[in-house]
């Protein structure tokens, strides 16, 4: 169950969305937050970029696998607005980071997205768990289901702006 101190890192997750989403990217913001609950980096998709490997999740743990020590990252938490892709579950788990907790599942934006008649992906969108099934995963969490789907809606009809 997520408390209220979660539910804060959750809802800076969304706001990286909604930046990313300002900025014409697909709307995905994750949060880095150590076993004391400093937050050690955030950051959201750059996919617009050209390169599809540019989610926040992945960038994170990058950015740990490089600035954290092994008994660190097991005991961070990655707060993000979706669950973990397959490519970022295995990122997550190869550098030994600790839980997820997400605000809306793989299986909620698939919904989501085939209601809009959007294609799917060229990769399956597997629970985190299916990937990596040593992670703790947390989620999702139904407050923050209604403005997640609101700016996946908007991307895919083009309504970039705030």
């Amino acid at each position: 169950m997520v408390d209220d101190g979660e539910l804060r890192y959750l809802r800076r997750c969304v706001e990286l969305a909604a930046e990313a989403l300002g900025k014409g990217d697909e709307p995905f913001g994750s949060v880095l937050v150590a076993a004391d609950g400093t937050i050690l980096a955030e950051d959201h998709n750059r996919v617009a970029s050209g390169d599809q490997t540019r989610h926040p999740e992945f960038e994170l743990a990058r950015w740990a696998a490089a600035n954290m020590t092994p008994e660190q990252r097991a005991e961070a938490t990655v707060y993000t607005s979706g669950e973990h892709c397959p490519m970022c579950a295995a990122a997550h788990a190869w550098v030994g980071l600790g839980r997820i907790v997400y605000a809306c599942s793989s299986e909620q934006l698939v919904g989501w997205l085939a209601e809009l008649g959007v294609p799917a992906p060229p990769v399956r969108p597997l629970p985190v768990q299916e990937v990596a099934p040593g992670v703790v995963v947390e989620g999702p969490v139904p407050e923050l289901a209604e403005p997640v789907r609101e700016l996946h809606r908007r991307f895919h009809t083009g309504r970039t702006g705030r």
